[in-house]
């Protein structure tokens, strides 16, 4: 990857609907070049997928938590991940060292509506404990990686 590869992938992550036309107007390259470089990255596996990022606040989902989950046993793992797999307000779910086994970021309508989903998730076999904090404002959220200036 090359600072040109980088300054695709930058002008990709603003708008992931960008054409390869305008991304070679932006850095002097010709379509074709830019279509091959496009394509490289993505057969690399660099470029994963392009997607849309949908407005919380707009589907009236303005409530973001954070929840520790533990495990009474790892036995217990599979059953949890695919609870987890099939709740559409846990956006993240990762596996932790630590006091806890996962933590959980999790977008929804309300307190209430939190509540309703602790209640489900603390009647999954195996859930020891929960620890729940509730997003109060966010100061950063990139939804990929950042890379550095191309140089």
């Amino acid at each position: 990857m090359d600072s040109i590869d980088i300054k695709i992938i930058r002008l990709l992550q603003k708008n992931a609907r960008i054409t390869a036309s305008d991304i070679s107007e932006e850095i002097n390259l010709s379509v074709s070049a830019v279509a091959e470089r496009l394509k490289k990255l993505e057969n690399s596996g660099l470029i994963e997928q392009y997607t849309v990022i949908l407005s919380p606040q707009c589907l009236h989902k303005c409530l973001t938590a954070i929840m520790f989950i533990s495990l009474e046993r790892p036995k217990y793992s599979d059953q949890f991940i695919k609870f987890v797999q099939n709740e559409d307000e846990i956006l993240e779910c990762h596996y932790l060292t630590g006091d806890y086994d996962y933590s959980l970021k999790i977008i929804t309508e309300s307190t209430i509506t939190l509540e309703r989903l602790l209640n489900r998730i603390k009647s999954v076999q195996g859930i020891q404990k929960t620890r729940t904090m509730v997003v109060m404002s966010t100061v950063k959220n990139s939804h990929s990686i950042i890379l550095g200036n191309p140089e």
